[in-house]
C-alpha cells in the first residue's frame, strides 16, 4: 500500500508555502514603510483557499512587462488574491504602510506558520514509527 503524502499531510504543507508567501508580502510592506505613495498589499487567505478548492476556477495570470517584474518574489497565481490595504490614518505622503500593525500581522502569520510546522512534523514522526513498527 502506497503512502499519499497529500492525505497524509492534509492542508498544512499548503498552509506553509502561502504563509510563506505572505510573510514576504507583509516584509516588503515594512521595507517600503517610508515610501512615498507605497501601497500596503496582503494576501486574502479566504480567496486563496476558495480557489484551491474550485479547480474548475479560472487563474488570473499577472503579466511581466519587463524582466525585472516579479522575479521570483511572489507566485503570479497569487496576484489574484493579493489587495491593498486600507489604512485607519492617512499619510500625508500617500503611504498605506502602519508599521505596527504590519509587524502585529507579520507575527501572526510567523506563529501560524509555526503551527503548520508542528503538525507537519507530527505527522512525519507518526508516519516514521509506523514504518518502524514502533
Amino acid at each position: 500500500m502506497a503512502i499519499s503524502f497529500d492525505k497524509a499531510l492534509g492542508i498544512h504543507d499548503d498552509a506553509m508555502l502561502f504563509r510563506a508567501s505572505r510573510a514576504e508580502v507583509i516584509a516588503n510592506n515594512i521595507a517600503n514603510a517610508d515610501t512615498p505613495n507605497f501601497l500596503a498589499r496582503d494576501i486574502d487567505f479566504k480567496s486563496v483557499l476558495d480557489g484551491a478548492m474550485d479547480d474548475n476556477m479560472p487563474r488570473l495570470k499577472m503579466e511581466q512587462t519587463q524582466s525585472g517584474h516579479a522575479s521570483g518574489f511572489l507566485d503570479p497565481n497569487m496576484a489574484a488574491e493579493m489587495m491593498y490595504r486600507i489604512p485607519s490614518q492617512a499619510s500625508v505622503d500617500g503611504n498605506t504602510v502602519e508599521v505596527q500593525e504590519e509587524m502585529a500581522r507579520y507575527t501572526e502569520n510567523a506563529l501560524d506558520f509555526q503551527t503548520s510546522f508542528t503538525f507537519v512534523d507530527k505527522k512525519f514522526k507518526g508516519l516514521s514509527k509506523a514504518l518502524k513498527g514502533e
